[in-house]
């Protein structure tokens, strides 16, 4: 691998461990002490100066992108010193319960990776220095998660791992009762997270506007899909009954699989993506990976070909009434439809399939996570123009409800980080333009508070619009939504100001 990509790698390992499939991280941890994110940073500096530019003018624009994110976010940010999640996600174990290798091959890799917990402990504590008070309670209980299933009396590398695990319980801890009470990053601060990933200026200004534009059109496409259904009760009235016909428990994951042979057969039907091979299984998800309600797992693009697993968690048999009624509504009838053309096809697992085919190592390796999720977003909305169940209004009614939660996460981010509204207001945000209940609305504005760029969903869907409509445009006669969704995903997973070299596509 050039060692330009290889330097950016070191300071994402656990994202290409399992996005990528670059199992030779596999027992590595990333240093993240203020040292280690020193050499890294050095590293990085040193292979752009002596690397060579990469033949390819789209990929030489692509790594340069993620060049510039990684030191951004370390140099620039410093957010390894503010982001507990960073620290959490190169202490996780659950990358090796995907099965792309032997079970004793993954086992002893988790084995050593555990054994560094108690140093990669030490450089978190030792980073995490400026964490507030807000994201430091917004994720205790996922810190306090990372050792489920581990025993101490299993044997010392586990007691030793679990000791360690304590020391950062209590250091977030203290960091919730006592850090500062304000978690803004600040407007410029946040526009140059957001920019830097994406190779995007990020207009907060402007992106905000956007999404009061995109919320008022999903509200009055909620809004006549609900009277389609019950033309004189109130539109709330009629969301609450959609949300509680759902499967029960038990029945949640074989809808999940007959919703999932339904996509897939919708879009080869359409033609829809380039690739949609490979085997795709539905289960429940792995112990260690419980909190995410539905989750695709692909086959990356440098592992064996193997199923993919789109894992779906059904409430637990001793969760209180209340509690199982709730997560139970992310399964509605209306709602999982969606989720799963998200999750499945033409989303995320079509996506997964087209970067195995990736032609060079750069889209196999550094994946925008705006392109990502708002190629998977984008994807619900158009299989409904595309007709996907003859435009039943409770299946425009589910593609709504889901992307007023994302365009509510990018008002929010925004207002979180520049103060332009607290959490309690970003709460009644959720709830009010959502629909969410009290505790889905508190949990999403939470989230807010420490995954800053969460409005990357509704971003990138808007970007890959105003592209298609470019496309129509610059084509003519030759667009249709086949070449178009080819041309994109020949680029892998870009960033977002990279889209446009999807338009110089020759066609057929």
């Amino acid at each position: 691998m050039d060692e330009r990509i290889r330097a950016v790698c070191d300071l994402t390992v656990p994202v290409v461990r399992e996005m990528a499939g670059l199992h030779d991280y596999d027992g590595v941890v990333q240093d993240l002490s203020p040292d280690g994110v020193r050499r890294g940073l050095a590293a990085l500096a040193r292979a752009r100066r002596d690397g060579a530019p990469l033949d390819d003018p789209h990929d030489e624009a692509h790594l340069a992108v993620f060049e510039e994110a990684v030191r951004v976010q370390y140099a620039d940010l410093e957010l390894h010193r503010r982001d507990p999640y960073l620290h959490l996600s190169n202490l996780e174990l659950t990358a090796y319960d995907r099965e792309y290798a032997p079970a004793a091959e993954r086992d002893r890799a988790r084995r050593r990776h555990l054994a560094r917990w108690p140093e990669t402990v030490d450089a978190a504590i030792a980073a995490l220095d400026l964490v507030t008070a807000p994201v430091a309670a917004a994720l205790l209980g996922a810190v306090r998660g990372l050792a489920a299933g581990l025993d101490a009396e299993q044997d010392a590398v586990t007691a030793a791992a679990l000791a360690a695990h304590e020391r950062l319980v209590a250091h977030v801890h203290r960091a919730a009762a006592a850090g500062d009470p304000d978690p803004r990053l600040g407007a410029a601060t946040l526009a140059a997270l957001m920019g830097s990933q994406e190779g995007l200026p990020a207009d907060l200004t402007a992106l905000a506007g956007q999404a009061e534009q995109e919320r008022a059109r999903l509200t009055a496409l909620l809004t006549e899909a609900c009277h389609a259904l019950a033309p004189h009760t109130p539109v709330a009235v009629t969301v609450r009954g959609l949300l509680a016909d759902h499967p029960d428990a038990d029945g949640v994951i074989p809808e999940a699989a007959r919703l999932t042979a339904e996509v897939i057969d919708f879009t080869r039907r359409r033609g829809l993506v380039p690739y949609l091979d490979g085997e795709c299984l539905v289960g429940p998800a792995p112990a260690s990976r419980r909190w995410s309600s539905a989750m695709l797992t692909w086959a990356a693009p440098y592992e064996a070909d193997a199923p993919s697993w789109y894992h779906v968690t059904p409430p637990g048999d001793d969760w209180p009434d209340e509690e199982r009624e709730e997560w139970l509504t992310l399964f509605s009838r209306a709602g999982l439809p969606a989720v799963t053309v998200h999750e499945i096809a033409p989303g995320h697992f079509a996506h997964g399939r087209a970067l195995r085919r990736a032609p060079t190592d750069v889209r196999r390796t550094l994946h925008s996570l705006g392109f990502c999720e708002g190629w998977a977003h984008y994807a619900e909305e158009m299989c409904l123009e595309e007709g996907f169940r003859d435009g039943d209004p409770r299946f425009a009614a589910g593609v709504a409800l889901e992307a007023l939660v994302r365009v509510t996460r990018l008002t929010c981010a925004i207002g979180l980080h520049t103060g332009a509204m607290d959490l309690a207001e970003a709460t009644e945000r959720f709830r009010r333009d959502a629909y969410l209940s009290p505790a889905a609305a508190a949990s999403e504005a939470r989230r807010g508070t420490f995954d800053a760029a969460y409005g990357r969903y509704t971003w990138g869907k808007l970007e890959i619009l105003r592209l298609r409509e470019r496309a129509r445009k610059r084509w003519g006669a030759g667009f249709s939504l086949p070449r178009f969704h080819a041309a994109l995903l020949r680029l892998g997973s870009p960033p977002l100001g990279l889209l446009p070299a999807a338009l110089d596509d020759p066609g057929q």
